[in-house]
């Protein structure tokens, strides 16, 4: 089984404590442990949060222009601690997400918008209400996780295993003696 540990970020009120939870999916036919996280009760820095998490939820209300601008403030914090710390690439793991669909009649922020802001950094965008569209919720978490699991797989092909590491170490030390 896999565990993906997702943290949720945004402003008070745009729904992230309706996101936040754990549940066992199916993911391409393997069970997929989901740990959702809203640490707005709780204090911790920006780099505990990169280093627990797999993902990002940024979420922010399309009725409400403020929560957007937070939102864009989040990823740029993000970004700015990945790049600090070298430690995860976030840019697998970030999610922009407009919720509050169900307010559309009241929308300040268009879609158009969010997915401009998520093309222009670097992440996916997914609107929906959490509220209103269970179906959908679900389906964002699991397309999230095959997301987070195929960006694993990759970085895990890129990374060379510890006999392939030693043998590179090896040939890169003799070069060195030898030149």
């Amino acid at each position: 089984m896999s565990d993906i540990k997702l943290t949720v970020l945004g402003s008070p009120g745009t729904g992230k404590s309706e996101c936040a939870y754990t549940k066992q999916t199916n993911v391409d036919g393997r069970l997929t442990s989901l740990e959702i996280y809203d640490p707005c009760s709780q204090k911790l820095s920006m780099s505990k949060e990169l280093s627990r998490a797999d993902g990002f939820l940024i979420v922010y209300d399309i009725s409400r222009r403020s929560s957007f601008v937070f939102a864009k403030t989040i990823i740029c914090s993000l970004r700015e601690t990945n790049v600090r710390m070298c430690r995860r690439d976030t840019e697998a793991g970030l999610f922009l997400i407009g919720n509050k669909q169900d307010l559309c009649h009241m929308r300040e922020v268009p879609q158009e918008e969010g997915q401009k802001v998520a093309l222009e950094h670097r992440c996916h965008h997914y609107e929906l209400s959490a509220a209103e569209q269970c179906q959908e919720v679900n389906a964002m978490f699991t397309a999230i996780a095959r997301n987070i699991i195929l960006q694993n797989k990759i970085k895990d092909k890129r990374r060379p295993s510890g006999s392939m590491a030693k043998l590179i170490s090896n040939v890169f030390g003799k070069r060195r003696k030898s030149v």
